[in-house]
């Protein structure tokens, strides 16, 4: 009888995954039965993700991915609009740090309020980096950071080029597994490489006519820090859409909703057009921030479209 070996993945290539198992990497290949018939697994474009705990059985050659063992959390998203499927970025994390680009490319607040909807979705922990400080002025800096810590959230101000904030952003990864995500530009591998220059994780340039960083992570990666912790480096996705968040429940992952949608005429708000919603008057009065508002009925919509696509598809197959 075969046995297996505890490991973790820290990366997946098309075929195979790269576990670490009893402090060396091995290459294994995921069994058929990981990729089954049952509902779950159709839904999923990737069974194995960075992050996972596994079973390895070494004895076979290549060595087999035997199980994935339960997840405490995962960071997915729709895999693309012509993928519905779910697309799991990393598994097992203790905190997902958001790195968002002030200038070259600028900030995007609709991308970053998609990951955290996802993470209070999932409840994995998250914080805000606001790289690049040393490209804009004061004031908007002050704008974007007051935008976010209203949530409530952490933000952090950084400038790889400049070294500031590094001290701090060494702090908050230290000790813990961290998937560190942004747009490409966004200089998340420029902040990585300062604080282990041994990662020599690759810079991409910014394109000077579209001013959007130009793709250099491929795939997630986990890898170890000297100073304790790990990072998992994901692709710089331009588009994020969370996967899996109930049209009903999309409203609870804005907590800086909760306050005053407790005062809305319906109880079942969904803040985008019933009479007496505290919401938009909390939105009106400046309250809550109105890219934040826009950003949740964007979302909203998609997942009504969502719905009814897949409303009209049940019928003609009924």
């Amino acid at each position: 009888m075969a046995t297996s070996t505890l490991g973790r993945v820290i990366r997946t290539d098309a075929k195979v995954c790269h576990v670490l198992v009893e402090g060396r990497v091995v290459q294994a290949a995921p069994r058929g039965i990981l990729y089954g018939e049952d509902s779950v697994r159709r839904e999923q474009k990737n069974p194995v993700a960075v992050g996972d705990l596994v079973e390895v059985d070494l004895a076979s050659s290549p060595a087999s991915l035997e199980r994935v063992l339960p997840r405490k959390n995962q960071l997915s998203r729709v895999a693309s609009s012509h993928d519905p499927r779910e697309q799991v970025l990393a598994a097992n994390v203790d905190q997902l740090v958001i790195v968002g680009s002030l200038a070259k490319p600028g900030f995007s607040s609709n991308r970053t309020d998609r990951i955290l909807a996802a993470c209070w979705w999932q409840h994995i922990p998250a914080k805000l980096v606001l790289n690049k400080t040393d490209l804009v002025d004061a004031e908007d800096l002050a704008a974007i950071q007051a935008t976010y810590e209203r949530i409530p959230i952490d933000v952090l101000p950084t400038s790889a080029t400049k070294g500031e904030g590094l001290d701090a952003l060494r702090e908050l990864l230290t000790g813990k597994t961290s998937v560190v995500y942004g747009a490409s530009g966004a200089g998340k591998s420029s902040l990585l490489n300062a604080l282990e220059p041994g990662l020599q994780l690759k810079v991409g340039k910014i394109s000077k006519f579209w001013d959007q960083g130009k793709h250099t992570t491929t795939f997630s990666q986990l890898h170890a820090l000297s100073f304790g912790g790990a990072v998992i480096d994901t692709p710089g996705i331009r588009v994020f859409r969370p996967y899996g968040i109930p049209e009903a429940s999309l409203r609870d992952c804005f907590p800086e909703f909760r306050r005053f949608q407790l005062r809305c005429q319906f109880p079942d708000c969904t803040h985008d057009h019933e009479p007496g919603c505290a919401v938009f008057d909390a939105v009106e009065a400046g309250e809550i921030a109105a890219s934040r508002y826009a950003s949740y009925v964007e979302m909203l919509d998609e997942l009504r479209g969502a719905a009814a696509a897949e409303d009209e598809a049940e019928s003609e197959e009924g």
